[in-house]
């Protein structure tokens, strides 16, 4: 195995199940994050030699978030949408604090499309809102309003506890 793939090997052993958590997010199906980091991954893997160390996390987000906004404006993608099957179970084990967390992720998924993006770019993986707008391809100002009301919708669905509601 040549420096190349180790050096790969290593940063998707350490760095998929966050990918996969991100990808979640993003999409709101453990089925379509799992592809979405699998595409990510295949692109990430074949421009690994010009990535410069330390930018890979940058490199693969840009490359997952496109390639979620990529495979939601393809018409069979409304089409094919699967809500019915069951979601597979998170990693986590059942305490207070994964029941939290589910909570969370069923408000992030009530949110729409643009602001679940926003929110997950700048809150959860802590990006500043210019590089949240270059990796969305949007104003700085969208991003401010996104952030605000989406973290509004947030707080209002976790404090009424009905996080699943539209």
């Amino acid at each position: 195995m040549s420096a190349h793939d180790e050096t790969f090997t290593a940063f998707v052993a350490a760095r998929r199940p966050h990918l996969v958590r991100v990808a979640y997010a993003l999409c709101g199906d453990w089925h379509r994050a799992d592809d979405l980091v699998q595409t990510a991954l295949v692109k990430l893997y074949a421009s690994w030699r010009r990535v410069t160390p330390g930018s890979e996390e940058a490199y693969v987000r840009t490359i997952l978030v496109r390639a979620h906004i990529d495979q939601t404006r393809r018409p069979w993608w409304k089409r094919e949408r699967s809500g019915d099957l069951p979601e597979r179970a998170g990693p986590a084990a059942q305490t207070e604090q994964v029941e939290d967390r589910s909570e969370l992720f069923e408000a992030l998924q009530a949110l729409p499309e643009m602001q679940r993006k926003v929110v997950v770019l700048r809150h959860w993986l802590q990006l500043s809102v210019a590089e949240t707008a270059r990796e969305l391809r949007i104003g700085e100002g969208t991003v401010k309003s996104h952030s605000s009301r989406g973290l509004a919708a947030l707080r209002t669905r976790m404090e009424s506890g009905d996080a699943s509601r539209a």
